[in-house]
């Protein structure tokens, strides 16, 4: 069980920084303009596609129910091969709340434009859709994860 949480726990607090630290870039100031690919300042009051922006302050206390739902999950769960997606799940939906409480609403930096307009992201939103591909992988393949030897 030490194993599970330790990789559970440096893999969030690894994504956590990476990515807040990516944002402090732009919070400060930093942008460029490529022909391909920008790197502006938004701040998204919603989730993705600013979808649900409505619910404006009870989001991120909503947010942060379904984080610590999916954490008791995990924990329950106990599968060692799903520590580090489920890490980098957790470290990035934690850094975009952090953000929703700190700055009102989630620093999103990245827009892609090369053949069409596509929502502005940060590294975080990346995370999240790496996790869950990664989950998918596992639960489609699972002599991957090796069930019956792999519980902590």
């Amino acid at each position: 069980m030490a194993k599970f949480l330790a990789i559970l726990i440096l893999s969030a607090l690894g994504i956590f920084i990476v990515d807040q630290n990516i944002k402090s870039l732009s919070l400060d100031g930093y942008r460029y303009y490529g022909e391909y690919i920008d790197l502006i300042l938004v701040f998204n009051k919603g989730v993705a596609f600013s979808m649900f922006a409505f619910l404006k302050e009870y989001l991120k206390w909503i947010q942060l129910a379904l984080v610590s739902g999916v954490i008791i999950y995990i924990v329950v769960l106990k599968e060692i091969c799903y520590s580090v997606p489920a890490g980098f799940l957790i470290g990035a939906a934690l850094s975009n709340v952090y953000d929703r409480f700190v700055h009102g609403g989630v620093v999103d930096m990245v827009y892609w434009h090369y053949g069409f307009d596509f929502a502005v992201f940060n590294f975080a939103d990346v995370m999240i859709d790496v996790a869950v591909v990664w989950f998918i992988v596992l639960n489609f393949y699972p002599k991957l994860c090796k069930l019956k030897n792999n519980s902590v």
